[in-house]
């Protein structure tokens, strides 16, 4: 993993940033925590209304992030349709004369073997982890390359072949694999065009949606850490000069670690408690 430290950081005020799933999650405290640096923020996500198991919707979110004082745009998009991708990068292109910095976050998890996983929930994976991020980077690019320090970064673990993480969930293994090939080929496709890909993923399991209701429950929430340190992480990789930081694989704690924060016992849900790694990490 390449280090961000000692590289200058570029400021985000009035840069426009485009997060997909951004409605909760790690993917609305990426949002919040670049709103704090001035950025203008684009959420593209499918909650459009309230559900009965899943907190926020893009509306909620815009309103929290636009109390920062920066410009915010909810965009209700499925990022499995080229259409709406196009519509939607259309209208961020529209409000904020440009785009700077994709966040590809929207994921569908379901964590079970093969003989259990059914075509429409295999479909889901793959259409919104490797054909969602595929076409709404490939949507993005030509925008990117009119930023002065374009970004792509993908939630997305590092390429670890030890069969046990295929062996467990292969659907869900490949689809997340998927987007993390992707910043393999785009780093490399676009490293003369100075626009950064890189991917992160979390050292623990994070206290969302997704650990509540399809990893543990409660036991495992209380073993997670916060989303802030998923979106602390992001800042640092995002405000980092693209043509010296891309094609990485980066870890939450490890890149806050290199910036000489390694007191994370605030991000922990229980501070000091027992932490539960995440899936993907040996």
């Amino acid at each position: 993993m390449a280090s961000t430290t000692g590289k200058e950081r570029i400021s985000l005020k009035g840069k426009t940033v485009l997060i997909t799933g951004g409605s909760r999650g790690i993917g609305k405290a990426i949002a919040l925590r670049l709103a704090r640096e001035g950025a203008n923020i684009a959420i593209a996500a499918k909650t459009t209304e309230p559900h009965p198991k899943l907190e926020g919707t893009i509306y909620t979110a815009a309103k929290e992030i636009e109390a920062l004082g920066v410009k915010v745009l909810p965009l209700a998009c499925d990022i499995r349709f080229e259409d709406q991708i196009e519509r939607a990068v259309e209208e961020v292109v529209n409000q904020f004369d440009g785009i700077d910095i994709l966040v590809n976050n929207a994921s569908a998890i379901s964590l079970t073997p093969t003989e259990a996983t059914e075509p429409k929930r295999f479909d889901l994976m793959q259409g919104i982890q490797v054909r969602g991020t595929f076409f709404m980077s490939r949507a993005c690019i030509p925008h990117l390359k009119k930023s002065t320090n374009a970004h792509i970064l993908n939630l997305s673990p590092p390429l670890n072949l030890n069969p046990k993480w295929l062996g467990q969930h292969l659907a869900y293994t490949l689809s997340k694999y998927g987007m993390s090939m992707i910043v393999v080929g785009l780093a490399e496709e676009l490293k003369d065009q100075h626009i950064a890909a890189n991917a992160l993923w979390p050292q623990t399991t994070i206290a969302t949606a997704a650990v509540q209701n399809l990893l543990g429950g409660d036991m495992v929430m209380q073993m997670s850490r916060k989303p802030e340190i998923v979106a602390d992480a992001a800042y640092y990789i995002l405000s980092s000069p693209s043509a010296e930081c891309t094609g990485n694989y980066f870890i939450d704690e490890q890149v806050l670690q290199e910036q000489g924060i390694t007191d994370l016992r605030k991000y922990s849900v229980v501070p000091g408690g027992k932490l539960m790694k995440d899936i993907f990490l040996d």
